[in-house]
């Protein structure tokens, strides 16, 4: 069985692509996998690093609005398209499966002109434009959230890394902890924006940095690998209570283990890797988009198993006004995170490997 994966960009689209190669080689053994991504997306570093081939075609970024960027669409789509073809005649795949973004709409349009079948998987609650034109000619629609306004959308859950979906938190948690250089026993607040960083939640979290030591709540604050040069950033005061600054984490486990609750954007991964595995969550949903990161959180916050702050509103105030009550309460936090965990299904790289697997052997 030969698949391309396509997606790529961010860890949105890049980690449930690798999830879902894993999973297919659990399946098959002797399935030959090949990812498709842009030469500037993070694939080009996590994509070889686990191990699998990486073709790249140009980026065909479609614009919500009218301008210059729009106009130049159907040129820049022609020529990702042909360089698609080119992959897909190199490799004859069974099957093309997208995860939507910039590389997906090429490998949709390669799939219909030679005549492949398609799998599209949509990780957002509300799908972007590529997926909508992808389920139109898909053989099967995969999607991680219920009600996913995509027609025959199947409901099968977010792929995530086996080193996630199988964590055992309170196993790890002295582990995850030294590892990062934390006391073993203090409140943890771990803050991420996603592999890019987010600077309104690196200045909140910072800004409260006073509050959050005084009150002995430790931090392990990923600030994104531009963050520390990002102008608006300033160091946290020291307080004597750890509070550690990463630009990045390869062991997303160790950080979901550390945590006691987590200060996070609401992307797909970042909320079903954190309900999945039942941490407390405050989502802050990027306030550009189409919306999809609110409906994304929005089950989870309605369950109560997470806190939802516009991004307006997420501030050094409000973090020193409402982090230290919640994480020191551990009873709530219990409470949060059970209904959190029940919520989302842990084996969607499965599910998803599965109707890929079925999609490919019906063709051949």
């Amino acid at each position: 069985m030969r698949i391309l994966l396509a997606g790529g960009g961010t860890a949105g689209h890049t980690s449930p692509l690798l999830a879902t190669a894993d999973a297919l080689c659990r399946l098959d053994p002797d399935a030959e996998i090949t990812c498709l991504g842009t030469p500037r997306g993070l694939e080009n570093r996590v994509v070889p690093a686990a191990g699998y081939p990486l073709r790249l075609v140009p980026p065909v970024p479609l614009p919500r609005k009218p301008g210059k960027d729009l106009a130049l669409v159907p040129q820049r789509l022609r020529g990702a398209v042909k360089a698609a073809l080119e992959v897909v005649d190199e490799i004859r795949p069974d099957v093309i499966v997208g995860y939507g973004g910039y590389v997906s709409m090429p490998a949709y349009v390669a799939a219909r002109r030679r005549r492949l079948p398609l799998v599209v998987h949509e990780q957002n609650a509300l799908p972007g434009i590529a997926n909508k034109v992808g389920a139109r000619i898909a053989a099967r629609v995969a999607v991680s959230f219920p009600d996913t306004p995509l027609r025959r959308a199947e409901y099968v859950g977010l792929p995530i890394r086996r080193m996630i979906s199988t964590l055992d938190r309170p196993a790890l948690r002295a582990e995850a902890r030294a590892f990062f250089g934390l006391d073993p026993d203090l409140p943890t607040l771990v803050v991420t924006g996603g592999s890019q960083g987010a600077r309104r939640l690196n200045q909140a979290v910072s800004g409260a940095a006073a509050a959050l030591g005084s009150a002995g709540v430790q931090v392990l604050h990923v600030i994104g690998p531009n963050g520390a040069s990002d102008p608006s950033w300033s160091e946290p005061v020291p307080t004597g209570v750890p509070y550690v600054v990463l630009p990045f984490v390869e062991r997303m486990d160790l950080v979901l283990a550390a945590a006691d609750l987590m200060v996070c954007r609401s992307g797909a991964s970042s909320v079903v890797e954190a309900a999945a595995t039942g941490v407390p969550a405050i989502f802050v949903p990027l306030p550009i988009g189409n919306g999809e990161q609110a409906l994304n959180a929005r089950p989870v916050v309605d369950a109560g198993g997470a806190l939802l702050v516009e991004d307006a509103s997420f501030s050094a105030d409000y973090v020193a006004d409402t982090v230290p009550a919640l994480v020191t309460d551990a009873a709530r936090l219990a409470r949060m995170g059970a209904v959190a965990a029940d919520l989302v299904p842990r084996d969607a790289d499965d599910r998803l490997a599965r109707i890929i697997q079925d999609v490919a052997g019906a063709t051949r």
